[in-house]
């Protein structure tokens, strides 16, 4: 009996209270952290390929340039923590805003016609949720089907026209900057449903169910939690959300177009998987997401300094996409094997396609410079 006293007291004592420190350097083998060190490489690249990237009305101008793929990436990072996805987005967003195109050319008041677009977003994205929470069909083969419906949709509402003339009150939503500052309305906008997300994600029991689900869906249906809600409602959220950035791309054209936002679903998810955010559910942090948000941004700002052609930039695109998809593999390898032990397959893998990467900008470059030399 004694000794297993003295046992259980040393048991004990090993048992410590409070979660292990994490030391000062295991701190910044956070994603987050990568996501800084490409962002600073990015300004410092091109800050030496062009003078203009520092001017303040230019980073003005194009800050607000990609806040509508910010508010649709924001729940889009809840709806692939949980591991689905919503692929259109984009076209809901052009949808939201053809209607409120559609019912501003009938003579209806701005106002009540962008009310009816948001709601016409909610909508769609409420169809998507009924249809994966409680049909319970795939959400890659919903979305898809929907993506090609809400833009056909949206199509159906325009045609071939626009719907020009919006009042500069409207406008200002795209357009204005914040108490005649440089910062533009958009961003504040965007900063403060940021804000709002991070803490639903990080800081509420809500944002604990969505990692929950992603990790294992059966056993958190088994814990009493209402799974088929959540997704029903983070769903028509996305759709909301979606609606609202084409109301605000609207108001930065002013204008709309029935292909309007066509083509931005993959900037949003790029920007998702790219700061952090598993692609099969579970993990990923509003922070990440944020930074790769930015880090997107000031590429394709840079690019656009250079003059290469929005094609170029949507390859580039593409290729952080698979990179982000393939490199937390290899930096998770690299942070958990004790001995340093990867897989070839893997590592061949993110080689390879660094090594396109590479060529393609090789052969871009040498491209442009015999256009050049030709004129």
């Amino acid at each position: 009996m004694k000794a297993q006293a003295v046992t259980e007291s040393k048991s004990t004592a090993l048992i410590s209270e409070y979660a292990p420190r994490r030391s000062f350097l295991a701190k910044f083998q956070r994603w987050e952290w990568m996501l800084v060190g490409l962002i600073l490489l990015d300004v410092l690249i091109n800050i030496r390929l062009s003078p203009f990237f520092l001017d303040a009305r230019n980073l003005s101008r194009t800050s607000s340039d990609f806040m509508e793929i910010g508010l649709m990436m924001l729940p889009m990072v809840f709806i692939i923590i949980t591991g689905n996805i919503d692929l259109s987005v984009a076209s809901n967003m052009g949808m939201s805003a053809s209607f409120m195109g559609l019912l501003h050319n009938m003579g209806v008041n701005i106002w009540v016609a962008a009310l009816a677009g948001l709601l016409l977003g909610t909508l769609g994205g409420l169809l998507n949720g009924y249809l994966v929470a409680r049909v319970k069909l795939p959400a890659l083969v919903v979305t898809l089907g929907t993506y090609a419906f809400y833009r056909g949709i949206a199509y159906g509402f325009l045609g071939d026209q626009a719907a020009r003339g919006y009042p500069k009150a409207f406008t200002y939503f795209g357009q204005g900057k914040v108490f005649d500052t440089l910062v533009p309305f958009s961003v504040v906008l965007f900063i403060v449903m940021a804000v709002i997300f991070g803490l639903v994600l990080h800081r509420t029991t809500f944002g604990r169910y969505l990692y929950a689900i992603g990790n294992n869906e059966n056993a958190t249906i088994y814990s009493g939690v209402p799974v088929a809600k959540i997704k029903f409602m983070i769903f028509t959220l996305s759709g909301f959300m979606a609606a609202l950035a084409g109301l605000i791309l609207a108001a930065r054209f002013g204008s709309t177009r029935p292909d309007n936002g066509t083509g931005l679903e993959l900037a949003v998810i790029t920007a998702v998987v790219l700061g952090g955010v598993d692609i099969n559910g579970g993990k990923g942090t509003m922070l990440g997401a944020t930074l790769s948000l930015l880090l997107i941004g000031l590429m394709r700002f840079g690019m656009g300094l250079l003059n290469i052609q929005g094609q170029v930039q949507g390859v580039v695109i593409g290729l952080m996409l698979i990179l982000s998809i393939l490199l937390p593999g290899v930096v998770q390898q690299i942070s958990s094997a004790r001995n340093i032990q990867f897989q070839g397959r893997t590592v061949l893998t993110v080689l390879g396609v660094l090594a396109v990467f590479v060529v393609f900008f090789l052969f871009f470059f040498w491209s442009r410079a015999l256009v050049f030399a030709g004129g």
